[in-house]
């Protein structure tokens, strides 16, 4: 067989799409203002068939006024537990078998029912709720030869949208027009990725000179034929037929659904996508109703809990039969029962007497607590002022009421990077020039002054910088400090517009955004360009240079460099890039600048994204020969980016040195402190992002979740130990040998051991490993496995083996990175953690790009920011801040964890000890399913009598508080292991609810057993109301030796409980109540006839004492055991000695330049085409009007500038 794992190392692509998906066909087709013409199409089969075309109305709701009380009554009936309630209700409408009445079950059904009903309506509400606030969002629509308000909703596929500035997009879009230049749209895709920095789209220049007047655009007609609807954000293809003509159409001519236009004033766009058929909606996934391993538990245990009741309830009716037949042989002097009353037949009415008479040990009430619980669990998470966010207002919101308890077991957290982990802010904070540096490190700004930049009528007061010897050097005439911000403020792409008196600038990344604004600050204004001109303000004095060439960045190249002519007459040559390349191309006097190389280091120390700055003079002679061979590399026909790339080499040579900056990217507050927290706590995080490898993985050693004494393994380490995985398991039988054990891992072990080995995984080597997870080669596969199910199997087996040794890979590291990564992609990580390994996941971000990922995940958590709001609509938790994750899993989640397992344990143990003395009983009244109990006392023992005590224990009980619980994050570990609610743990409370019930009945029916006397009755009433006292004062007993945490509400719900167990007992007893309704309350006056008597309290404090002697010698033997493996512990702390002492290296060193510039590998490509073909440029702003006319340097303002983040 061939090796699977063997994978080439390609280059991944910019704009990668999801590698493992085929591009669709392009049978879309879209006719501008024809409605008719799309109504036409159906799609289905037979009868089924719907219009192909969605609307564009959204709907995530499940229920309407008509369908609510069906479905939600078919939905819950789909739950074991309400189907056994059900069934057990109908058996009691038969009276042969009916031993109790049909109100102990109907009733707490129906309340069941209702709660469970009410929190579906009301979370129903609250989607209908957003759905209608989406699909009535105001839009304009072009109907009838003029644009009309209308709805999102009123929106259909072909219709022509009018949008404004700071409009957001209603669905898919083709670009037809625009007020800018040339048709440009500016973009902010915050609300999918959560990047702030703005994108731009352009029109086709047929339909910008065609289309611009209203009514052009009422009498287009053009039809888009493209690909059908998917899920891929970063390709378009399709073409427009119009006036007999064919335009290429790709991803740049696309406005997608949820963007938002920004600095443009209005722009037009035709409806191709609408509704669910848009990308977005097509990358966000399926609802599934969650759940979490408690309840997968419980609803097994129902099962095992019915087995055990039928199993009882066989062994009782086969003990009737027998009895029937013995009593009948031996007592011939009691008329006989009829003839159809067989011994067999006896004991098959009898099996149904004792199922419905013990039914009640399936809890019905456990359901109606537990639900109230998780609601209150919920509320706590609501109310923390430690998770509400004081600078936005923004509290941390439980969206989900029933999954409390599964964040105290998260083991792998999948985390967004962009607005998620970071701020997307660049800030200038250092920078080395003349081989001195100057800037200070953020722990030091709290002791620095900032500097004051008030004569700078154009600063940015958003910049704090700590070191004024940098502007004092700029100012006093430092050719070299001014040489460096000249640089910045001319080599860079760019765009500036004027706004109110302000510049703003428009930036292709935030990096070049930070560096222009910096120059700004020290007075190196860029204030405007033309198509070949590039305007600053030089300290106050005016300067305009000639653009001769624009050699733009791309991540081969890793730098950037601009040709000009200033103003003097000299060619100047400006570039700026990685350090790495530009070292490798200066002048041979400045390669050995050790100086520059150290600072570079100590950048990277800070986590700071780095690059360098160079220029050169160029003479007349060589630029006229470089510049006719740009010219002809410029408009070659064939490889003209190959020969644009050999050609800027030639001039890219023989530089000076300048300089080198660092940019901080700032992290939101507490991030690395909570990523190490949660490493303490035993959860691994992933990060999964759509930037390229250098910035993710800049972000992760900024954030500490990759550390220097890490080996981080690159793909090529990884194809090499998966491919010799595959080869040891392809000769042998098949079975899957453990990684560790594999040949090529042998060399990573002391990694592992030492817990410092990571992962960095691009998408499109994803892709390759996730193939088999595409649904369109599934579709094939199946259809294939119908002639071939032998070669299916073979293609499964191998696909199945490569996924899960990819899956025990990464598993192993301590840390994983996952980059240039789809939405798609990033719901089928968590998919294949979930697939091939029994973890409890959490996903967290912030755009509309991790919705999918935030479905998919046991947990999904929204970022409630400045991004928009896709991802909080379908969280189950909103929080503000990563940061946040630190009290929401290792407290809320640990404690409701704690509290939950706590509340299930004594929830059964109350519920055995007070059903099985029925069998008890059963054995000494001859088999007859006859009830000890007063039927009031069945109904309300869980809802009144042991009810409060239990729901305090479940709302505020804990183990340690909540700044220990911080402190100690390995406390968290007991939720991860599962440990305090097992199948062993439920036998032995089960098994301790036999102990109290055996203890309860045999003393209660040993002391009355064979001594009625007028002093002391011994009835079954009296019997009855004696063992209804001790069971629920020793259950009471029992949760008072249980509970750790007291507070006055738990005293006070014991307190009541037994209170109310006195009164009701009393009230229902009462004899005026038994003349009115014999049939229902039948026991006249038991607890005021049995309970005033001394020997009566003794019985049941000696049956209360004898039945909680087992926790009692359980709990001091679990203290004398801890304490002495306390005791050794200490003894033994001083006397281990540490392994795995080696330190390891990180193949990305810190002082290693392929970390170091990580602003010249996250940089894109900028608008340089756009610049040099002259179709963005706009008018020259009027503050460079206003100084090109007087000459001079303004005084301070408070202008302010928007500069993009």
């Amino acid at each position: 067989m061939n090796n699977v794992f063997k994978m080439s190392k390609q280059h991944t692509p910019e704009n990668p799409s999801d590698g493992n998906e085929k591009q669709p066909d392009c049978t879309w087709e879209v006719k501008a203002n024809d409605r008719h013409y799309h109504k036409k199409f159906k799609k289905g089969f037979l009868f089924f068939k719907r219009k192909k075309y969605a609307d564009n109305a959204i709907k995530t709701s499940k229920y309407n006024v008509l369908t609510f009380i069906p479905l939600n009554l078919f939905e819950q009936f789909h739950q074991a537990c309400n189907l056994y309630f059900l069934f057990c209700l109908i058996l009691q409408t038969f009276p042969d078998i009916a031993s109790i009445p049909w109100f102990i079950i109907l009733i707490p059904l129906v309340v069941l029912l209702l709660i469970k009903g009410i929190k579906d309506l009301s979370d129903d509400i609250t989607r209908h709720r957003s759905d209608a606030s989406i699909n009535n969002r105001p839009c304009e629509i072009l109907r009838d030869k003029s644009f009309c308000k209308k709805k999102w909703k009123d929106i259909q596929v072909g219709d022509i949208v009018r949008l404004w500035n700071d409009d957001f997009v209603p669905a898919d879009l083709l670009l037809l027009y625009s007020s800018e230049p040339n048709s440009l749209c500016y973009v902010e895709t915050a609300d999918i990725d959560g990047e702030t920095n703005l994108k731009f789209r352009q029109a086709l220049m047929a339909t910008h000179e065609g289309l611009s007047t209203l009514p052009a655009q009422a009498s287009f007609d053009g039809k888009v034929i493209c690909e059908e609807p998917n899920s891929s954000m970063h390709t378009f293809i399709g073409i427009l037929e119009w006036r007999g003509e064919k335009y290429p159409l790709d991803n740049e001519k696309l406005l997608l659904r949820g963007c938002r236009i920004r600095n443009t004033k209005t722009c037009y766009g035709m409806v191709i996508y609408a509704g669910f058929d848009s990308k977005i909606m097509k990358n966000c996934g399926k609802i599934n109703q969650k759940k979490t391993k408690l309840d997968v538990m419980i609803n097994k245990l129902v099962i095992i809990i019915f087995a055990i009741l039928v199993s009882c309830s066989f062994c009782l009716a086969v003990a009737a039969g027998f009895w029937t037949s013995w009593f009948q042989e031996n007592h011939t002097y009691v008329p006989a029962l009829p003839v159809r009353y067989t011994p067999a037949y006896s004991g098959f009415l009898l099996f149904w007497g004792y199922f419905i008479l013990m039914s009640t040990i399936v809890p019905m009430s456990l359901f109606m607590t537990s639900e109230f619980i998780h609601v209150i669990h919920s509320l706590f998470i609501d109310w923390d002022l430690q998770m509400y966010y004081a600078e936005k207002d923004i509290p941390a919101k439980a969206r989900s009421t029933s999954l409390s308890d599964l964040l105290g077991q998260i083991e792998y957290v999948f985390s967004d990077k962009t607005g998620t982990l970071t701020q997307n802010i660049m800030v200038f904070k250092k920078c080395c020039i003349s081989k001195r540096i100057y800037g200070t490190s953020s722990a030091d700004e709290k002791e620095s002054q900032r500097v004051d930049f008030s004569w700078n009528q154009f600063a940015d007061k958003k910049l704090q910088f700590y070191d004024q010897s940098l502007i004092d050097g700029v100012r006093g005439h430092d050719t070299e400090l001014q040489e460096f911000f000249r640089l910045l403020a001319i080599c860079h792409t760019v765009m500036v517009e004027e706004k109110e008196g302000d510049l703003i600038y428009q930036a292709a990344s935030p990096d070049e955004g930070a560096l222009v604004t910096a120059a700004r600050n020290f007075g190196y204004v860029f204030l405007s360009r033309t198509q070949d001109t590039v305007t600053v303000s030089e300290l106050g004095v005016e300067r305009t240079y000639k653009v001769l060439a624009i050699l733009d960045f791309n991540s081969v190249r890793k730098r950037m460099s601009i040709l000009v002519r200033t103003p003097e007459g000299t060619v100047k040559l400006y570039t700026k890039g990685a350090d790495l390349v530009i070292f490798e191309r200066l002048h041979s006097s400045y390669s050995n600048d050790t100086i520059t190389k150290k600072a570079l280091d100590c950048f990277a120390e800070e986590t700071l994204r780095t690059l360098c700055l160079a220029y050169k003079e160029v003479d007349e002679l060589t630029f006229s020969e470089w510049n006719k061979k740009h010219h002809e590399a410029r408009t070659s026909l064939q490889n003209r980016a190959e020969k644009l790339d050999a050609v800027y080499e030639l001039i890219e040579g023989d530089l000076q040195l300048l300089g080198a900056t660092g940019i901080e990217d700032k992290l939101q507050d507490g991030v690395p402190e909570t990523i190490q927290l949660l490493k303490k706590a035993n959860i691994k995080v992933w990060v999964l992002t759509g930037d390229k490898q250098e910035t993710a993985v800049n972000i992760a050693f900024s954030c500490k979740l990759l550390t220097d004494d890490m080996e981080i393994l690159n793909e090529t380490e990884v194809c090499d130990m998966l491919d010799a995985y595959w080869e040891n398991n392809n000769n042998r039988t098949g079975s899957v040998e453990n990684l560790l054990a594999s040949t090529a891992f042998r060399k990573h072990r002391e990694s592992l051991h030492c817990g410092k080995m990571a992962l960095v995984i691009t998408g499109e080597y994803l892709g390759k490993i996730l193939g088999n997870m595409d649904k369109k080669k599934l579709s094939s596969r199946m259809l294939r496995g119908i002639c071939c199910k032998h070669e299916t199997e073979m293609e499964e087996e191998v696909d199945g083996l490569r996924e899960k040794a990819f899956v025990d890979l990464a598993c192993l590291c301590q840390a994983v990175v996952f980059c240039r990564v789809t939405p798609k992609q990033k719901a089928m990580v968590v998919q294949l953690l979930r697939r091939h390994k029994n973890v409890t996941t959490l996903a967290i971000g912030d755009g509309a790009n991790d919705v999918n990922m935030i479905k998919t995940a046991h947990i999904g958590i929204g970022i409630n920011g400045q991004e928009g709001t896709q991802a909080v609509q379908t969280s189950d938790y909103a929080l503000a801040q990563f940061r946040y994750l630190q009290p929401l899993l290792l407290v809320h989640g640990r404690w409701s964890y704690f509290r939950i397992c706590k509340f299930l344990r004594y929830f059964f143990y109350k519920t055995a000890a007070s059903v099985l003395i029925q069998i008890w009983f059963a054995i000494f009244n001859g088999f007859t399913a006859v009830n000890i109990y007063d039927n009031w006392f069945i109904a309300f023992f869980a809802v009144f009598y042991t009810s409060l005590p239990v729901l305090a224990m479940g709302l505020q009980e804990q183990d340690v508080s909540a700044k220990v619980s911080l402190q100690s994050p390995e406390l968290y570990k007991m939720g991860q292991t599962g440990s305090l609610f097992t199948y062993r743990t439920f036998f032995v409370s089960f098994l301790n609810g036999a102990t109290t019930s055996l203890a309860v009945f045999f003393v209660t029916f040993g002391a009355f057993f064979d001594t009625a006397t007028p002093d002391y009755p011994c009835d079954s009433f009296s019997l009855a109301a004696i063992v209804a006292t001790a069971i629920v004062l020793a259950v009471t007993v029992q949760i008072i030796l249980e509970t750790s945490y007291w507070t006055v509400w738990s005293g006070l719900a014991i307190i009541i409980s037994l209170v109310m167990y006195f009164i009701l007992s009393f009230v229902f007893q009462l004899s005026q109540l038994f003349i009115i309704q014999p049939k229902v309350f039948r026991f006249p006056d038991a607890n005021r006839n049995s309970l005033d008597k001394v020997y009566t309290w003794a019985i049941i404090l000696l049956a209360v004492v004898l039945s909680n002697i087992p926790i009692l010698f359980t709990k001091i033997s679990m203290k004398l055991t801890v304490d002495n493996r306390a005791q050794k512990k200490h003894f033994y702390r001083d006397t281990t000695v540490a392994e795995n002492t080696v330190e390891l290296k990180s193949h990305f060193k810190r002082n290693s330049t392929l970390r170091r510039s990580s602003y010249a590998f996250s940089h894109q490509e900028g608008y340089a085409n756009l610049i040099t073909r002259g179709t963005s440029i706009r008018k020259k702003s009027k503050i460079a009007t206003t100084l090109e006319a007087s000459g001079e340097e303004e005084g301070p303002t408070d202008a302010q500038s928007v500069s993009q983040k």
